[in-house]
């Protein structure tokens, strides 16, 4: 290269970041628009070339991180493992309330009691120190096999702090599934609650790694007898936490490279994979999520979204690093208004299908409430989304008037949210910030990003996206011809969502094959899901790669998109779409809302002796189908994009039926099995009118 011309890159890289005053100086840069040669700024993105000499500029970064990726914390430099953030969080918040319980050891339910960041890491070091003396190897997989609770952090930190590696099991995956991780990761040590050792001791000679079983809540006279063949311990977690208080052993701290947990999806085929995530991976995630966050320790924070799952855990390692106090719920769903009344949390995060039933249930009550109570609502609503619009502050008289009863559903204190697993409207996004009065943010990741690629920015008014990407990885949308969607697409490039970065896994744990399928040769992984670039540099979830199917006529289907549209009708609680080649019509099978459904049956008079009846009445078949139609036209969907029949059921989609994968995602092969006989009925159906 030419040394003037080198001379001149070299002048524009350095002129492209200078630092910010003020408060901004410390933590992070501003682009400068003279490096353009190199980068263009797009408000909360910019934008490079992937390869210099293809003039094509594609690849989108946080405009807090132009040039270089995020690793993590940046005024923590030293925090590279999720052992050094608990250390660093132990050591600031010795003396401050970590975590938080209802349930107490006899199983009834009372106030919250708290153990501190102090007592957590005690407890930590017993349970990591009990495992080296019994002699479990470094580098060991342990399984964790329990819904939330204290002890599954403490488990947690404790794999941390001795370079073991956590693998967590469902509680609600089925027994085969079970044994199949168990042997898959080699799980040496399961800890587990009496309900689900009853399920491993029905495999125990299927599953020859397992040395040892750590019941948590369980009674030493209580412990089942143990064939002396198998050689496996079984012992409560109490008295292994008093064996390693007896006898503590110094941490054998891994490195950011280290493997930190091997999450297994089950995804909506086959058997599970085990994606393997490195220390580096979670602290990179979390920090670039929380760059222009503000946690601290007077926050409170509701666990009640399964640890197994990304989400939270990757939630909890943020919530660790500021000093956050977790409170975990009672353990049963239909329980969690009552601890979220009792906790009264700052701090929530949720997934669409529950801000979809509040959203459903609050515009329900004011429907119901009609005269001058709807009129002030819909006054205040209207008001308030003005403002909030407009950049302004609203009045304040409207929370007093209307809001703050519904914030109290929530505790009252809520300021915070987020929403992800799946994508939640603009519509119901705006009605719960406005109706509660927090920032809510969505955001989009997966397993195998470490939980968050993008987050929305915190200010952002426009809803219906997922934000830029997250500080510590770069996105670029690569073409998909058979779908139509290319990065030449006016107004808005299209593409799969590729992601590349310091939170991207490592691979699947000894599956070669899958991880080649997932990751090209520039090291890109490619998520199957279809986005498009908004102004301003946000990400819009558009589409599925896989679950796309073609009706009779040609017209390409994305179902996942019509069940969000319809997730907004008042009668649905879920919703599962149904299309193939063979039929030109959508049908759908939608479990229902039961009071809702049972309130509707009151007012137009129809009697029914349980709700399994009321389900099989046409008469609500055809309530619910027009309420759909409804929402189907608000939301401008096309003509073949309409179901055209319903079938109403009672039973909710679940993991233990098998209709719901551990994310909450429809598991469509399993559910097209479980309802072929309705689907088969309601094309029948259609094929006899249109024929009469």
């Amino acid at each position: 290269m030419d040394p003037t011309v080198a001379e001149r890159r070299l002048r524009a890289i350095s002129g492209h970041l200078f630092p910010l005053s003020g408060d901004l100086a410390s933590s992070r840069f501003s682009t400068n628009p003279t490096a353009g040669e190199f980068v263009k700024v797009e408000g909360y993105s910019v934008v490079l070339p992937e390869k210099l000499y293809t003039g094509k500029w594609n690849v989108y970064r946080s405009a807090r991180a132009p040039l270089k990726l995020l690793e993590g914390y940046p005024d923590h430099p030293e925090i590279r493992t999720l052992h050094d953030n608990f250390a660093y969080a132990a050591e600031n918040f010795r003396d401050h309330r970590y975590l938080g319980t209802r349930v107490r050891d006899d199983g009834t339910v009372g106030e919250y009691k708290w153990m501190t960041y102090g007592e957590a890491s005690t407890s930590r070091t017993a349970i990591g120190s009990s495992l080296v003396n019994r002699g479990i190897p470094q580098g060991s997989s342990i399984g964790l096999y329990f819904i939330n609770r204290p002890e599954w952090t403490i488990v947690d930190h404790a794999c941390s702090a001795y370079s073991y590696v956590s693998v967590p099991l469902y509680d609600t995956l089925g027994p085969d599934a079970v044994q199949y991780i168990v042997n898959h990761a080699s799980v040496q040590v399961i800890f587990c609650v009496p309900q689900t050792l009853s399920i491993l001791l029905s495999f125990v000679s299927n599953i020859p790694s397992v040395r040892l079983m750590v019941v948590v809540g369980g009674l030493d006279e209580n412990m089942p007898p143990l064939p002396s063949t198998n050689g496996i311990e079984v012992i409560t977690f109490s008295k292994l936490l008093s064996q390693g208080l007896k006898n503590p052993q110094p941490f054998r701290p891994p490195k950011a490279d280290d493997i930190a947990t091997i999450c297994y999806t089950s995804g909506t085929t086959g058997t599970p994979k085990g994606a393997v995530l490195l220390h580096i991976n979670f602290i990179a995630s979390t920090a670039g999520t929380c760059l222009s966050l503000d946690f601290n320790p007077t926050d409170i924070y509701l666990s009640y979204l399964p640890l197994a799952h990304i989400y939270e855990r990757a939630y909890q390692v943020a919530m660790t690093h500021y000093g956050v106090s977790i409170g975990f719920y009672q353990g049963d769903n239909l329980k969690l208004m009552d601890d979220l009344a009792v906790l009264r949390p700052t701090v929530f995060a949720s997934v669409p299908r529950l801000y979809n039933k509040i959203y459903a249930g609050i515009i329900n009550a004011v429907k119901q409430s009609g005269g001058l109570k709807e009129k002030l609502f819909n006054a205040a609503f209207n008001s308030k989304r003005r403002a909030l619009l407009n950049g302004k502050t609203p009045s304040p008289i409207w929370d007093k008037l209307v809001f703050n009863k519904i914030k109290e559903k929530l505790g009252g204190r809520v300021r915070f949210m987020t929403s992800g697993a799946s994508p939640l409207s603009a519509e119901v996004l705006d009605f719960i910030k406005i109706c509660f009065g927090c920032e809510i943010l969505e955001g989009y990741g997966m397993t195998e990003t470490s939980c968050c690629a993008t987050t929305m920015d915190g200010g952002d008014m426009l809803s219906g996206h997922v934000g830029s990407p997250n500080p510590c990885v770069e996105i670029k949308l690569v073409d998909v011809p058979e779908m139509n969607y290319t990065s030449d697409d006016v107004p808005y490039p299209r593409g799969e969502i590729c992601v590349r970065g310091h939170s991207v896994f490592r691979g699947y744990f000894k599956d070669e094959v899958q991880t080649r399928e997932v990751f090209d040769e520039d090291g890109w992984l490619h998520t199957g899901d279809i986005g498009l670039w908004l102004p301003m540099g946000r990400l819009k979830i558009i589409d599925r790669k896989k679950n796309i199917f073609k009706l009779a006529q040609g017209e390409y289907i994305a179902p996942e998109k019509i069940e969000n549209v319809y997730s907004k009708c008042k009668f649905i609680a879920q919703c599962f779409v149904y299309g193939d080649s063979f039929n030109s019509a959508l049908v759908a099978i939608v479990s229902v809302e039961p009071e809702i459904l049972k309130s509707w049956a009151e007012s137009q008079g129809i009697e029914s002796e349980d709700l399994g009846q009321l389900v099989n009445d046409p008469r609500a078949w055809a309530a619910v189908l027009a309420d759909m139609d409804r929402v189907g036209k608000e939301a401008q969907l096309r003509g073949f994009e309409f179901a055209k029949a319903v079938t109403l059921v009672s039973e909710p989609f679940t993991l233990e039926n098998g209709l719901l994968t551990p994310t909450f995602k429809i598991k469509r092969p399993q559910a097209k099995e479980y309802f072929a006989n309705a689907i088969s009925d309601m094309y029948a159906q259609l094929s006899s009118s249109s024929v009469n």
